[in-house]
């Protein structure tokens, strides 16, 4: 029963984008407006539902792959339940792996596919998820090797943040967090979170003044509710951080 169902409903959604007369190009230009914009869960699943319907209407679904992954990484981070978001987020794997079946050789689903697979292992846990970390340095260090500015220096702030967060017998480091923070702070000087996330590696090594420096940096950026840049969310994070007793007692 429940298969006719799905049937039945692809059927709908498939009979609507032809229905509707816009080509793969128009719906995925529509959705990518509503993603730069999106500031509430409702514009993001709106913008989820045209790139849906792009992927229908696509000859070459490269692109819509690789954009409902990344969106799904949004919708995924702000949701509330644990199991929502462990599902969204393997769904947003499943996307970006077929993307890189697609077009191996462009950053997009390796990137993505990373992302996703890193925020599902943190719904499992860091032990947990140790099989995990070795597709997300692959994945990381191939977009790496095809463009390392991708999303303001994407990799870099990723392998950072896997080297922070992996216990030292897993083969963390925070040199090497320190590293690829630096790395990625080059190519996104503007990015809040980089930011953020340095200023975490910067205290465990206790330099205290560099990493006041960053949170301030990030406090002071313009405000801006857009999830994409998370300006906002990040500007919150950075004030939590600073009163912590080890920036109020220097």
């Amino acid at each position: 029963m429940k298969a006719k169902i799905s049937v039945l409903a692809l059927g709908i959604i498939c009979f609507a984008v032809l229905a509707s007369g816009q080509s793969a190009s128009e719906l995925l230009q529509q959705a990518d407006v509503l993603y730069e914009d999106m500031k509430d869960m409702a514009s993001a699943q709106e913008a989820l539902a045209l790139y849906r319907k792009a992927l229908l209407a696509a000859d070459d679904k490269y692109e819509a792959y690789w954009k409902i992954s990344r969106i799904m990484y949004f919708i995924g981070e702000h949701m509330e339940e644990k199991k929502d978001r462990k599902n969204t987020f393997a769904q947003a794997v499943y996307h970006a792996e077929k993307a890189v079946a697609l077009q191996p050789e462009k950053p997009d689903g390796y990137y993505w596919r990373g992302v996703n697979n890193g925020k599902y292992g943190e719904t499992r846990g860091v032990l947990k998820s140790l099989s995990l970390v070795k597709p997300i340095k692959n994945d990381m260090n191939k977009v790496i090797e095809l463009d390392r500015s991708y999303e303001d220096g994407g990799p870099d702030r990723v392998l950072g943040r896997v080297y922070f967060k992996l216990p030292g017998f897993a083969g963390g480091s925070k040199d090497k967090s320190r590293e690829h923070l630096e790395m990625s702070k080059e190519y996104g000087p503007q990015d809040a979170l980089t930011r953020v996330y340095l200023a975490e590696t910067l205290l465990t090594q206790d330099e205290v003044d560099s990493a006041r420096a960053e949170l301030e940096f990030v406090i002071n950026l313009p405000d801006d509710p857009r999830w994409v840049t998370g300006v906002n969310e990040n500007k919150s994070m950075a004030r939590e951080m600073l009163d912590d007793k080890k920036f109020r007692n220097r």
